[in-house]
């Protein structure tokens, strides 16, 4: 795909966004690579949403700054390069107007082959990449310097993650099928039904799915449902066409836009008027209708 950029005119400064697949052999473990530049726009928080990947970015010119973390536990810092285990509240991301970076976005199976642990050690944790990939986590982000452009570095992670990944032990099957049945049902399936077709207790299920991935089948389906609605949103914006939050609770699997709003409270920390208002005019087109359960008026 090509570089997205907003001119100087609309942000008073420039944000270029550049999203890739990777090679072939790697889209298993990886889903996609996005790289960002933003330079002389208004500083600004971030909110880092809860997905069905690992996410691990290596910064270019400033550090990353995380101001709260998944995990309350964790006190806030800066990183230049960063592994992120499966989460489900929000981080809190800050810039001063400046910031740029690469972004991987693994599956569980990437977080085996590439990391070399399972996606359930890392749960709810922001860790230093070198915590996780040692040496290679600084000399990748000194490649990724040195590359001259997007293309140039999207193919220098393809060429060294393709060297890096390794043979490991697979997920158990059941736990392969029961993640994917909840990708493809965008999260709208009962844990007693995946429990049925592992042929597992639901119990035995919920223990070694959550060993493997990092969250219960439960909140894995509520992640999933939350980032399809959201991105669902972001898409109808970004094509102009107008999308109430009753339209995405409904093709969304939730029970009305109510649940929509409390689940948004839940996994973003905010409710939906709070955050089309952050994100501003990405999202002029959408309607956040009145009764969408939000206490303030950002809408």
């Amino acid at each position: 795909m090509g570089a997205r950029t907003r001119p100087a005119a609309e942000t008073g400064g420039e944000s270029v966004f550049r999203h890739r697949r990777p090679a072939p052999a790697l889209r298993p473990l990886v889903a996609w690579y996005s790289g960002y530049r933003e330079a002389g726009v208004p500083p600004a928080t971030h909110r880092g949403l809860p997905s069905p990947h690992l996410t691990v970015i290596f910064t270019l010119d400033d550090p990353l700054v995380i101001a709260a973390h998944p995990d309350p536990r964790t006190p806030p810092r800066s990183y230049d390069t960063l592994v992120g285990g499966l989460h489900t509240t929000p981080a809190l991301i800050t810039h001063d107007g400046r910031q740029s970076g690469v972004q991987l976005a693994l599956t569980p199976l990437g977080a085996r082959a590439l990391l070399g642990v399972p996606a359930g050690e890392l749960s709810g944790l922001d860790l230093d990449g070198a915590d996780v990939l040692g040496r290679l986590a600084g000399e990748l982000r000194e490649r990724l310097l040195e590359a001259p452009g997007w293309d140039e570095r999207f193919a220098v992670l393809d060429a060294v993650l393709a060297r890096h990944a390794r043979p490991t032990r697979a997920q158990p099957p059941e736990v392969t099928l029961a993640w994917r049945r909840t990708l493809a049902t965008g999260g709208r399936v009962s844990v007693s039904a995946l429990a049925r077709e592992a042929g597992w207790s639901t119990r035995h299920l919920n223990g070694r799915f959550r060993e493997e991935i990092g969250l219960s089948p439960k909140e894995a389906a509520r992640v999933v449902r939350f980032d399809r609605a959201r991105r669902m949103i972001q898409a109808a914006a970004a094509a102009g066409r107008r999308l109430t939050l009753a339209d995405a609770a409904a093709e969304c699997g939730f029970y009305d836009q109510a649940h929509l709003a409390r689940e948004f409270g839940a996994l973003a920390g905010c409710p939906p008027s709070r955050w089309l208002a952050e994100d501003g005019a990405r999202f002029r087109n959408v309607q956040a209708e009145a009764g969408d359960g939000s206490t303030d008026s950002a809408a």
